[in-house]
C-alpha cells in the first residue's frame, strides 16, 4: 500500500514537472491543436466524392493523433531524460530511498498519461469542432492508443539511454522524427506517395501507429490489424529489454 501511494505521488510530481516545461506542453497539447485548426480552416471537412463521402479530417484525424505519440516519444522524452541526467536530477533520485524501478514506473506512467491526454485532445477537437465521427469502439481505440504510446515510450527510453547530452538528443530526435512523420502518412496520405516510398514506410514504426489508429477510428476490429499490433508489440518488448540494459542514471 505504501509503495502504491509513493508511486501515485511520483506520477503526480512527474506530471506537474511535465506541465512546467513549455516545449513539452507545446508539442504534446498545443501543436496538434494548432495543426488541426489550421488544416480545418484551410481544407475544411466537407464530404468529398473521392473520399467516399467523407471529409479530409474524417480520414486523417487519427494520423494527427499519431503525430502526438511520435513527437513525444522520439523528441520529447529523450531530451527531457538527457537534461535530467546532465543536471544531476537522476543521480539525486537514485540517492533517495526510492527504488529505481519505482521511479522509472512513475516517470513512464506520467509520460504515458501525457501522451494519452494529447491524443484525447486531438480526438475531442475533431469531434466537437469539426463533427468527425468515431465509427469504432472507444475502448478498443483506447487500447490501440495505449499500445502505440507504450511502444514509442520504449523507443524513447532507448534513445534516452544512448544519447550523451540533451543537445545530441535534440539532433537525433529531429533526424529520426521528420522522415518518420513524412513517411508514416501522419500528415501526407501514403496513397499519394510512390510505391517505392510506401514500401520503405512499412519499416517505420509510426506508419503502423497511423494505420492502427485510423483503422480503429473507422470501425475496424483488432483482428484486422494483427500486423500493426504485432509490430508495435515487438517494438515495445525489444525497447523495454534494450532500455533496461542500457539506461544510465549519470
Amino acid at each position: 500500500m505504501f509503495r502504491m501511494r509513493l508511486l501515485g505521488k511520483l506520477i503526480g510530481t512527474e506530471v506537474r514537472l511535465y506541465m512546467r516545461e513549455p516545449i513539452a506542453v507545446f508539442f504534446t497539447l498545443l501543436m496538434p491543436v494548432m495543426l488541426l485548426i489550421m488544416l480545418g480552416f484551410i481544407i475544411g471537412n466537407e464530404p468529398l466524392p473521392e473520399l467516399a463521402g467523407r471529409g479530409h479530417l474524417d480520414v486523417n484525424l487519427a494520423g494527427y493523433a499519431a503525430l502526438v505519440i511520435g513527437v513525444v516519444g522520439i523528441a520529447g522524452v529523450p531530451i527531457e531524460m538527457a537534461t535530467r541526467r546532465e543536471t544531476g536530477v537522476l543521480r539525486r533520485f537514485r540517492a533517495t530511498p526510492i527504488r529505481p524501478l519505482t521511479y522509472m514506473a512513475g516517470a513512464v506512467s506520467a509520460n504515458l498519461a501525457m501522451m494519452v491526454l494529447g491524443v484525447t485532445v486531438v480526438f475531442l477537437l475533431g469531434r466537437v469542432g469539426y463533427g468527425v465521427q468515431l465509427h469504432g469502439s472507444l475502448p478498443i481505440l483506447a487500447l490501440g492508443v495505449i499500445l502505440s504510446a507504450a511502444a514509442f515510450l520504449s523507443i524513447a527510453y532507448v534513445l534516452a539511454s544512448v544519447v550523451p547530452t540533451s543537445r545530441v538528443a535534440m539532433v537525433v530526435g529531429n533526424v529520426l522524427l521528420y522522415p518518420m512523420v513524412v513517411l508514416s502518412g501522419a500528415v501526407v496520405p501514403q496513397q499519394v506517395m510512390p510505391e517505392t516510398v510506401q514500401n520503405v514506410a512499412r519499416f517505420v514504426p509510426l506508419t503502423h501507429v497511423v494505420t492502427l489508429l485510423s483503422g480503429l477510428w473507422a470501425g475496424h476490429r483488432l483482428s484486422d490489424h494483427l500486423l500493426e499490433i504485432s509490430v508495435l508489440g515487438g517494438v515495445l518488448v525489444a525497447g523495454v529489454i534494450v532500455a533496461a540494459r542500457t539506461f544510465r542514471w549519470e
